[in-house]
């Protein structure tokens, strides 16, 4: 079991991290460039879209907190960036997406809610959480390398 929990430990944020970079960073602004669609059908793909992504986020935390809690001892740095992790996930989930799918139903019923820096605390969330995953990531690979040979 302590294998499967490492290799858990390395899988699970770096299919994570794969799904921020392409729905987040890439699928994200390319919709728009699409033909055919329109403001109103690109706010709502994108509102199913970051709702499910916010969806697999929480279950792969939850997955990886799980891996995390089987080694014999949790390391303290793990603790830190898992609640870090749970952090902009609060962000994300609890303030900021729910009063961007506010605004985008004031943009489909034709009305203009205005500028907002929204977006980008969104994107700032998401930032966050990509550099916290790659150091998650880092660490998790590190720990896999076999234990140096000791010279007798």
């Amino acid at each position: 079991m302590p294998r499967t929990a490492a290799a858990l430990r390395l899988i699970v944020p770096s299919l994570w991290l794969g799904l921020i970079i392409g729905l987040s960073l890439i699928e994200a602004p390319l919709k728009f460039t699409a033909p055919g669609i329109t403001t109103a059908l690109g706010l709502g793909i994108g509102r199913i879209m970051f709702t499910a992504l916010g969806i697999a986020g929480w279950i792969l935390l939850a997955v990886l907190v799980i891996a995390s809690l089987i080694r014999p001892r949790v390391r303290r740095t793990d603790v830190v960036l898992l609640c870090a992790m749970a952090l902009m996930l609060v962000l994300e989930t609890i303030v900021i997406r729910p009063s961007l799918n506010a605004r985008s139903d004031q943009v489909v019923a034709g009305n203009d809610p205005g500028e907002s820096i929204l977006h980008y605390a969104y994107i700032a969330a998401e930032g966050v959480l990509i550099v916290l995953l790659v150091v998650w990531i880092v660490r998790a690979a590190r720990s896999l390398r076999p234990a140096p040979a000791v010279a007798d």
